[in-house]
This record gives structure tokens, sequence and C-alpha cells, in this order.
């Protein structure tokens, strides 16, 4: 991936900050990227990447503001994406750390990119250089770059974090009482045909850590899935398959490609380990079913059963029922065939029925 240049613009397109980081692009090149990007909008055919001569224009929209970055040659395009979402805070499923703009400004907007124009020019040199990232991580960021007053702080000297192998932790930190807390959270998706049939199931999964410990800690960590089974010889049938594993940049990955041990060293603090998906048919945690029965003239019975896989029982607390009616109503000539008195008429009921929470008993 490397970067040319980088703008920030407003919604008119006027340039509010910009960093030209190689200078094989000319100045006047983002003059040519808003009428071809309002131009595109219009038509509904707008995209993130735009090819205008031998510059690619890659951009993001947040607030108002336009994050472009200029490239001459073939970069990944899905990097420059990548980049340009870690500056800002975008609900993008890749990026669950905190973002750098918003870490210093609060919020990021035009009126706070003209309040600390030095912050973000030392920001953009920072993090870049010579159009290659360097930098992204705002702990590390924040231990030589503070704010105060709308004002610039440099301390006498970098951290050794910035330049160390270990860029994500600091090696002062010292702490009491040494303790790890480790939640593995994990989600079900389901997709249930209208016959109540599972079409398809999956696990999303989840491992985050809080680390309260002192110097540089190595911990390991143990996870049994399908590789790991099959090297040990038990069998296949009760191996668990994860797939589409992504970890933190603290794990060592060539470790656990030979033993399929999580080694690594932590940061300070809470940060997500890994995430995985499970494909594996799974049993509803909860499943409602609702029984309609119709009686004579207008008296209707629901009866909805809440059952549980996992649960020995549960209490259901406030119940709420809600009715909306709504009449639909045809011309005599274009009313189709019906029985009723009024055959002009269709009368449409929908109740909606609200479970407020559940009580359940293990």
């Amino acid at each position: 991936m490397v970067v040319s240049a980088l703008y920030i613009l407003d919604n008119k397109g006027k340039v509010l900050i910009h960093r030209n980081y190689r200078g094989d692009v000319e100045t006047s090149a983002i003059e040519k990227f808003m009428p071809v990007a309002m131009e595109r909008e219009e038509e509904g055919s707008l995209i993130p990447v735009l090819q205008l001569g031998e510059i690619t224009f890659t951009y993001v929209k947040y607030n108002y503001l336009y994050l472009v970055c200029l490239t001459r040659k073939n970069a990944n395009v899905a990097m420059v994406l990548a980049f340009l979402y870690k500056l800002v805070s975008v609900s993008f499923l890749v990026f669950s750390s905190t973002q750098i703009f918003l870490e210093y400004f609060g919020e990021f907007e035009e009126e706070s990119i003209r309040d600390n124009f030095v912050i973000t020019y030392e920001l953009l040199d920072e993090i870049m250089d010579f159009g290659y990232p360097q930098t992204t991580d705002t702990k590390i960021l924040q231990e030589y770059i503070t704010q105060e007053s709308h004002k610039l702080e440099v301390a006498p000297r970098p951290p050794v974090a910035v330049t160390n192998a270990v860029s994500w932790r600091s090696e002062n930190v010292k702490y009491r009482k040494n303790e790890v807390f480790l939640d593995v959270v994990e989600s079900v998706n389901l997709l249930v045909s209208s016959t109540g049939n599972v079409l398809r199931s999956e696990i999303v999964g989840s491992i985050k850590l809080r680390v309260y410990l002192s110097g540089m800690p190595e911990l390991r960590l143990g996870v049994n899935d399908k590789v790991r089974f099959e090297n040990i010889g038990r069998d296949k049938g009760k191996a668990v398959e994860l797939e589409d594993v992504k970890f933190h940049q603290c794990v060592r990955l060539s470790r656990f490609e030979n033993d399929r041990t999580i080694s690594f060293i932590p940061p300070d603090g809470e940060f997500e380990l890994m995430s995985y998906r499970l494909n594996t048919h799974v049993k509803p945690l909860i499943w409602v079913e609702a029984i309609i029965e119709k009686h004579a003239h207008s008296r209707m019975e629901y009866m909805v059963k809440v059952n549980s896989c996992i649960l020995y029982y549960f209490d259901i607390y406030s119940i709420f029922v809600s009715s909306n009616v709504g009449v639909q109503v045809h011309p005599v000539d274009e009313s189709p065939n019906r029985t009723r008195r009024s055959p002009w008429i269709t009368w449409l009921f929908t109740i909606q029925l609200y479970l407020k929470y559940f009580k359940f008993y293990v």
C-alpha cells in the first residue's frame, strides 16, 4: 500500500487540510475529484474508488467530510479503505479498535479540524511515512502527542513502544495486583423458513480479555479446533472446526500454525483477542411458536408457546398486546368476489405481541 497524498475536504469540495507524502502528484489534482463524485452521485453509480487518468481516488465520507487518498501506483484499495476507516469511527465490522480522530477530537467534523490544524498535521505525519502507514494505535500516539485547549504538547523523547517490536504495549506498566479476565462471547444466528424449519445456523464468537499485568508478560492460551483433534488422534466426529478466525496483532501466528497454541504479549486493558465463526447444526436457544385458532364470528384464539433447550423453566413478564386496524376501500367494479355483506371493503387486522423480558431459572 503506497499513498501519494491525503486530503480532507468539506461538503463542497474545499480543501481543509492535506499532506503530500511522495510528491508524485500535483496539488491541483484534487480539483478533478469533486465534480466527478457529484456527477456519479446524481446518477446513482457512486463507488468509493474513482480512476481519473493515472491517479486513483479512494475516499470515505463522514459527517459531511471527505477523506480522500490519492495513489499513482497499483495500490491495494482494500488496505487504503481500511486506513481511512481507521482514521474515523464508522460502523464497519472489520475495525473494532478506537479510531484516531475521534479519540483526539471527540467529534470528527469541520469545526474540529479547523480548531486543531496543528494536531491534525502532526497526526498525519506520525501515522504515515512516505506513503506507508506506520503507527495507527491511539494508545501509542497519545504517549507523545497530547492535546490541551487546542494546543499540541510534544514529549521530549518518543516512547520506546513506538520503535519497539511490541508497539501495542509500554514497558513501564505496573500493577499492585496482577489480574486477567477472559470472556467468551458467542451469539447464534439462525435462518428459519416460514414453516418453522431451520435452514442455516451458525455460531459467531469472540474471546475478549481484560489484562492488568505488570511488565511484559507472555500469555498462552490453548484452543481445541479440528486440526488439534486430528494431531492427538481423537475422533473427527468430536472435532470443532473454526472458520473466519481473526487474531489481534499481538498473537504470534507462527506459533499458532505449529502447535495451535495462542501465544501473545497482551496490550494493557481491554481488547479482543480473537473472533471466529462456527458452521454447525444448532438448536434454537429459545423457540417461539404461535398457534391461531379461529372461532365463529369475530373471535380468535392465540396460543403462544416458548421452548428453550438449555434452561429448565422460565417466567414471562410484562406481555403487551396491541392491535392496528386498517381499512382498504376498493371501487365496486374493481373489488374481488367476496361473500361478505360489504364486498367493497377489506378489513386488515394486525396484532403485535411484545414480551418485555424473560426470567430464567437454571
